[in-house]
């Protein structure tokens, strides 16, 4: 077998066959119902009852007692925040991101921030998530192997890449046994902490009121008390964490999408609220204290199950741990659904490269999946795993898009006061949330600073810097590229001079030049007329070939698709009737597809059987300052097609179209007869 065919077979194997893009039920069996994208998006949010309520009770310290102010609080914030949400989901129908929000309710500029902030976010919740699902699993498995934790967590990211390389909705389904395994062990937990503790339960609020009344009289005083309670309020940041994935993910919902995204956040929101709440209260009712290698849930069923029967105590223990474990795996998916897609819209806006934008044959952002997961890895080992730390990096980014997001909504309900009667309460609602997470941003950027929080500031400012410059060198290419458009112009204005013709029919047996085109535009002319120079008189047949690349940006319905697929068509035709214009025997190849390489490839097959004659051209752009930047940003699917096309022995030459401030008036007049 060739090394070609056995990457193919290792390909099909772990992330498997190619999409049709002709099936009339892709976009259906694509798409999540809401108890699916309960699973797939709401995941993380419940997840986070993991951990957040595990770093409030330690940062009360011997105080514990008063945690229940913080679930009145944390409870308070989770309806604020899901509430808000649901609004921004009205709003962006086709999916409301903090990218997207900032972008259009803020600026483009602060859209870049959130969004930068969104994507350290979604590589800080793969990380964080992996890491503490191993914390719960080797909670159940014996001291001596918590050496093997990094080795571990490291080989569950690798896993996950590959399923998030297969598709969305296969890696949602195949987790959905253990999302529902977590939900069913740990609402038997919470239920049989307050059946089994009736007495304490009554009394719990007589015993908070009792501790704070000591706790203000004391050296803490009642500003101590206040400090301390905010304090554990901010620092269990990470129990709202995921609520916006939702408003994210809209684009994989199944239709009404809307409706499907609002009844999913119920879902979230009810769901994350009762688990954290209940957690919390079960610690004091149980009186759990941190323990060095365990996490607060391992003691908590540990002591709950201890009175239990033999078998069966230890049995729940270690099934209510794992399902945890497998839950924070399924919350990363979340960084892998929505990660790539804030990416890929960057990308579309040219703040990233545009490579980003491109979905793979199995019609998800394949680079931007690779992409998160080398990242979190790479975070995995920077970090050694550590939770604690984690948590900060990734609370504080979290709140930053946040904060942006319910700011723009708020200058939105404002601007729309004379048009929306409604817009006092819904601009009530997320200045709510903006003061809430504005809150959280800034006490965690001050406590935590120091002690790591400077790391995801420094990194997310220098992702925002590398945006604004990628965007400002694609603005000058663009500006460039415009001055070649003139050709286009000319060419019209020269073929409707042109005495009509009789159309010459394409010889077979002819030469060939088969013109790779993207667009009716300058580079495409350009490339066209460069090649009947420098070829003088060799043609007989002008073959046009293009390719609708299906990215993010056009991957949403099947109305998109049929109307970019009579777009290409069109584009090429325009490209024709210049040929035929001069005399030329012609035809056109089209195809749509997510990898405009392997598409080009196909096509080529199909053009070489029809005219084996053949000698393909693309153009190259040559930048008169050849630098790293322009090799990474550009000319990257030119480069891979003349190594295919070489080994595919097909003739293929890359013309290069220079790039430069000169209007091209040779080139403009070599279209004129």
């Amino acid at each position: 077998m060739s090394q070609r065919g056995f990457a193919g077979l290792l390909r099909r194997i772990f992330i498997g066959k190619s999409k049709d893009l002709g099936d009339q039920k892709l976009f259906h069996n694509l798409s999540l119902i809401a108890l699916f994208a309960w699973v797939g998006l709401g995941a993380d949010g419940l997840s986070s009852s993991c951990y957040g309520p595990e770093e409030i009770f330690k940062a009360l310290g011997d105080h514990t007692t008063l945690s229940l102010y913080v679930v009145v609080a944390a409870v308070l914030t989770i309806i604020v925040i899901c509430a808000s949400y649901a609004q921004i989901i009205e709003l962006f129908p086709s999916g409301g991101g903090g990218y997207l929000v900032a972008s259009k309710l803020l600026s483009p500029k602060a859209g870049v921030v959130s969004g930068c902030a969104l994507l350290v976010d979604y590589i800080l919740t793969v990380t964080t998530s992996v890491a503490s699902g191993g914390d719960a699993l080797f909670s159940i498995l014996p001291p001596e192997w918590i050496g093997w934790k990094l080795h571990v967590v490291v080989f569950g990211l690798v896993v996950l890449i590959l399923l998030n390389l297969r598709g969305v909705k296969e890696s949602v389904m195949l987790w959905a046994p253990v999302f529902f395994l977590f939900i069913v062990t740990h609402a038997i937990a919470i239920l049989y902490s307050f059946c089994s503790h009736p007495s304490e339960l009554a009394g719990l609020a007589a015993r908070t009121w009792n501790e704070t009344r000591d706790a203000t009289h004391s050296s803490i005083g009642i500003y101590g008390v206040l400090a301390l309670i905010m304090r554990a309020y901010s620092m269990g940041a990470g129990t709202y964490t995921g609520i916006e994935a939702v408003s994210n993910g809209l684009p994989v919902l199944r239709e009404p999408r809307v409706q499907t995204g609002k009844k999913t956040m119920v879902y979230m929101g009810v769901s994350l609220g009762i688990t954290v709440a209940g957690l919390l209260v079960a610690y004091l009712l149980y009186g759990v204290k941190p323990v060095e290698g365990s996490t607060l849930n391992a003691e908590l069923f540990k002591k709950m199950t201890s009175p239990w029967p033999a078998p069966y105590g230890s049995a729940f223990t270690w099934i209510s741990l794992a399902s945890e474990a497998a839950l924070l795996f399924i919350a990363a998916q979340t960084g892998f659904l929505d990660g790539p897609r804030v990416l890929a819209n960057m990308a579309l806006d040219r703040w990233f490269p545009t490579r980003f934008a491109n979905l793979s044959d199995r019609f998800v952002a394949g680079n931007g999946v690779i992409l998160i997961g080398i990242s979190a890895i790479i975070m995995m080992m920077f970090t050694k795993g550590s939770v604690d730390l984690l948590v900060v990096l990734y609370s504080i980014n979290v709140f930053i898009t946040f904060s942006m997001s319910q700011l723009g909504m708020v200058r939105h309900w404002w601007l729309e006061r004379h048009t929306d009667r409604s817009w006092f309460h819904k601009m009530i609602v997320n200045g709510l949330g903006l003061a809430m997470t504005s809150f959280i941003l800034v006490t965690l950027c001050v406590i935590k600073f120091a002690e790591g929080g400077w790391v995801t500031i420094v990194v997310t400012a220098v992702l925002v810097a590398a945006a604004f410059a990628i965007k400002s060198h694609y603005q000058s290419v663009l500006v460039c590229l415009k001055r070649l458009d003139v050709i286009v112009e000319a060419a019209n204005v020269s073929a409707s001079n042109q005495k009509p013709t009789r159309v010459t029919e394409p010889d077979p047996t002819a030469r060939t030049a088969v013109i790779l085109v993207n667009g009716y535009n300058g580079l495409g002319l350009h490339t066209v007329v460069n090649a009947l120079r420098l070829f003088s008189g060799s043609f007989k047949n002008l073959v046009f070939l293009q390719v609708g690349a299906v990215d993010a940006g056009n991957f949403k319905g099947l109305s998109e698709i049929e109307s970019l697929r009579t777009h290409v068509h069109e584009e090429c035709e325009h490209y024709a009737a210049f040929a035929r214009s001069r005399g030329f025997g012609t035809a056109v190849f089209t195809k749509l597809g997510p990898d405009p390489i392997e598409s080009i490839l196909e096509l080529a097959s199909e053009v070489s059987s029809q005219f084996p004659n053949s000698v393909y051209f693309g153009g190259q752009l040559l930048f008169e300052r050849e630098n790293w930047l322009n090799r990474w940003l550009h000319n990257h699917t030119i480069e891979t097609l003349r190594r295919r096309f070489h080994m595919a022995a097909l003739p293929f030459v890359s013309l290069p179209i220079r790039v430069s401030e000169r209007t091209p008036e040779t080139i403009i007049a070599a279209t004129t007869p």
